[in-house]
């Protein structure tokens, strides 16, 4: 985990966590308990789970809500006499929002709006958000910066572009302050390996460990700026507690500013992996068809959060391979 911050403390300040029962929320529910915050945690536990959050519940600092972004009341409820808004509460996954496109517009538009009413009513001092590197659309310029965009390739990747659409509104309108998050490919403990549309990472640690060959889509040479949980941890925390207003409704590059390959990826999985067990480094891999959707490489300039909030990621993707597949052997 994380050290504690060096910035003003979160004693006797308010957290709501939207989706705080998933794998990043429940990590920043955590975290900022470790902090001294009050932690609200809002799930309907579509994506998320209670096992993720199941030891906060006998904690008083601790508050847990049931209940589903799409419906207003909720939101109104869950935003009263919350100081900061850490809104992670989304349907993920480009290939879902393929198939059921009004669905992941519900929630990651509908939803969405909703939190920010709510919000805004509650007077809420920050409201911090998911956004996603899909963002990026078919924009082939590398590294990624935040000004310079593409045309959006899935429903999914509209409907985060419309998030900062709207977060810049409600702070032009409203004064409702925001910061986004543009997540590159965030992995780690609790990131769960089951479901049609699981990510990647834990979908393939849970094959390798099952002697099971992973299926790359293509050749393996697409890339991606793979995110350890603990450099995502550390953004959400600056976005709330910076006191450089210049950093305040603005969107960042969530991530580590280096780019690796699947094929460089299966390699680093086995490598520690067959620490626990030496037969996974003669698993084979598999290949299949690229996915509708994907971009072929991904990779985040993160000069712009060095500059303004002052981030300073701590894991690269290898050591952060090397703690999450450490954790996975150990519970799954």
């Amino acid at each position: 985990m994380i050290a504690e911050l060096n910035k003003p403390s979160l004693q006797n300040k308010t957290v709501l966590v939207t989706g705080g029962a998933g794998f990043i929320g429940s990590n920043l529910v955590e975290v900022l308990l470790e902090n001294k915050a009050n932690v609200i945690c809002l799930d309907n536990f579509s994506t998320g789970h209670k096992h993720n959050i199941e030891s906060y519940l006998a904690n008083n600092q601790f508050t847990l809500i049931e209940g589903d972004i799409r419906d207003l009341e909720i939101c109104h409820k869950a935003c009263q006499g919350v100081d900061f808004v850490l809104h992670q509460a989304a349907l993920g996954s480009v290939p879902r929002s393929i198939v059921d496109p009004i669905t992941s517009n519900e929630v990651n538009v509908n939803g969405f709006l909703n939190m920010l009413v709510a919000s805004r009513d509650a007077k809420v001092k920050r409201f911090v958000y998911a956004a996603s590197s899909s963002t990026y659309g078919d924009s082939e310029g590398l590294p990624k910066v935040e000004h310079i965009i593409g045309k959006p390739l899935s429903p999914y990747a509209i409907t985060k572009y419309v998030n900062e659409l709207y977060a810049d509104i409600f702070n032009s309108t409203y004064g409702l302050n925001t910061v986004g998050l543009r997540y590159f490919n965030v992995f780690g403990r609790r990131q769960d390996p089951n479901g049609a549309y699981a990510a990647v990472i834990p979908l393939f640690v849970k094959q390798f460990m099952k002697h099971e060959s992973p299926l790359i889509n293509g050749d393996g040479s697409y890339s991606r700026d793979f995110t350890y949980i603990d450099n995502v941890l550390q953004m959400n925390l600056l976005a709330i507690t910076t006191t450089n207003e210049e950093a305040l409704n603005e969107v960042y590059n969530t991530a580590v500013g280096d780019r690796t390959t699947l094929l460089e990826l299966t390699n680093y999985l086995k490598k520690y992996l067959s620490k626990f067990d030496v037969e996974i480094a003669k698993v084979n891999i598999k290949h299949g068809p690229n996915r509708l959707g994907d971009i072929p490489h991904s990779l985040a300039s993160i000069e712009k959060a060095k500059t303004k909030l002052e981030y300073q990621p701590t894991h690269t993707i290898e050591k952060g391979i090397e703690e999450a597949v450490a954790w996975y052997w150990k519970n799954l």
